[in-house]
């Protein structure tokens, strides 16, 4: 981003300041139990000896694990960081933070910093800590699908840190900024590729333009990503799957499942970092 001395100090504070907050925080905690506990489930119930279109074992476990991820990530996303900003602003922790030698990208971006760390650390240890346990099991460790998933999940994470803080920068209180994200969050649900089907068949539009907008979605685009590394044929999305390995070839797609969220989330994040700068926001 090209930051200064001074803007990349202030960085630093609020990051640190934002983790160790967010370390005695109850709701961190219980959320990285709870994906190291529904690995530690996984392991006990013997999913890893169940098998479903050649994938068994870890490879499994973690496809299991990533359609986790797509439900509760998203929305723990959204709903812990939109209140960043917009909760500083009123209990007036921003106004004092201010005062002090921190500049106004430096706070916001420390803020997104620390906020990715915290979220992305707890489900990537999950994930590292199944690979090495099934490497001591005597399991077939797939490292290219771990690799992958991991990036796939630190994009995801990026985009809705993206979404959420500039959400959290433009709503002038907490309770719109939680219901904001909320609607947006039903959104991109409801537009998962059912019902992009079901509109295609009801307005008769055509595949590629339907398929092509559901790509928008970057729930879409994991959720297919995923789907893409667990079935390389697409076999379980039907129809849409022809368009889709027709269009792009199934690396490319991956890399651009990688990338866009990054990008989504990249604007998001430079748009509302504008916005704080620009605007008097305290």
């Amino acid at each position: 981003m090209g930051l200064n001395k001074f803007t990349e100090s202030s960085l630093f504070q609020i990051m640190n300041a934002d983790i160790r907050q967010n370390l005695r925080s109850k709701w961190f905690w219980t959320y990285s139990i709870l994906f190291g506990g529904f690995v530690a489930i996984m392991f006990s119930t013997g999913i890893t000896e169940s098998q479903i279109i050649g994938f068994v074992g870890l490879s499994r476990l973690m496809v299991t694990f990533m359609q986790v991820s797509m439900v509760i990530l998203p929305i723990y996303v959204l709903i812990t960081t939109v209140r960043s900003i917009v909760g500083d602003r009123e209990s007036n922790v921003m106004e004092f933070m201010l005062s002090l030698p921190i500049s106004f990208t430096g706070y916001f971006w420390g803020k997104f910093t620390a906020k990715f760390l915290i979220t992305y650390i707890p489900v990537f240890i999950a994930l590292l800590g199944a690979a090495i346990y099934g490497s001591f099991t005597d399991l077939d460790v797939p490292w290219n699908l771990f690799f992958l998933y991991s990036a796939l999940l630190a994009s995801m994470i990026f985009c809705f840190l993206g979404i959420s803080m500039f959400i959290s920068v433009v709503a002038h209180s907490q309770d719109l900024a939680i219901s904001t994200a909320f609607i947006i969050w039903l959104v991109l649900v409801a537009f998962l590729d059912l019902i992009l089907m079901g509109l295609m068949l009801k307005l008769r539009l055509d595949a590629g333009m339907v398929i092509g907008f559901g790509m928008l979605n970057p729930l879409q685009v994991f959720r297919t990503a995923v789907l893409v590394l667990f079935d390389p044929e697409l076999t379980v999305m039907g129809a849409a799957s022809y368009y889709i390995l027709d269009s792009v070839k199934r690396e490319l797609f991956i890399f651009f499942a990688i990338a866009y969220p990054i990008v989504l989330g990249s604007l998001f994040g430079l748009a509302g970092n504008r916005y704080f700068k620009k605007n008097d926001i305290i």
